[in-house]
């Protein structure tokens, strides 16, 4: 059975990916920083070394292999800065890193955007810079661990209003999409092994691949 961590895997959009891989036959692996969330693994990832202890926990859990592939859907979307920055954007990057140090077989790994950062809104704020540093960084790395890994993400446009964030639920052209929609991308980009550095917009516009 092939298995897959799932950063941020027990609520809102990480919970709907968590659950259609497990409807597609996937071993899933969940983590939260909550240590009531009911997550196979609890790390937090704005710690240091919260990276490193949730992929060894999933080493642990997986019998010393590594996962198959690897959602980084984890995110912060507001306080403080550097805590932002350290599950948003290095976690994923650390993560992606040791799935590429894999010695056996080819992993997939898929990031969560904002589809914002694909039509070169300039937002202000934390939050703006690391969904952008994390394109960024799709890109390299999906040319740069070509040989381990497939790397690729889904950039959902509005889905849910932040818990922390007072936002009016607005509509984009093509409609709101659901957190299943991002999940159905997910999945496709798993299951197809698609060419890495494919970015999927998920509000009714093209993918850029």
């Amino acid at each position: 059975m092939r298995s897959v961590l799932v950063t941020g895997g027990t609520t809102r959009i990480g919970l709907a990916i968590a659950e259609r891989l497990r409807a597609d036959g996937w071993r899933v692996l969940t983590s939260s920083h909550r240590a009531d969330s009911g997550a196979d693994i609890v790390a937090d990832l704005s710690e240091s070394l919260g990276a490193a202890k949730l992929y060894a926990a999933c080493l642990r859990l997986l019998g010393g292999n590594p996962p198959d592939a690897l959602v980084n859907n984890a995110a912060l979307f507001a306080g403080d800065d550097a805590a932002l920055e350290a599950v948003n954007l290095v976690a994923p990057q650390k993560l992606t890193m040791l799935m590429a140090g894999r010695e056996t077989g080819r992993g997939a790994v898929v990031n969560i955007l904002d589809c914002r950062v694909l039509c070169g809104a300039e937002g202000e704020g934390a939050y703006f810079r690391t969904k952008r540093a994390l394109l960024d960084y799709t890109m390299k790395s999906a040319a740069m661990f070509a040989e381990t890994l497939c790397v690729n993400a889904v950039a959902p446009g509005p889905v849910l209003a932040p818990t922390e964030v007072h936002e009016k639920a607005g509509e984009t052209p093509f409609g709101r999409p659901t957190p299943e929609d991002v999940a159905s991308a997910v999945s496709f980009l798993l299951s197809a092994r698609a060419t890495g550095g494919c970015v999927v917009p998920v509000d009714g516009g093209q993918s850029l691949c």
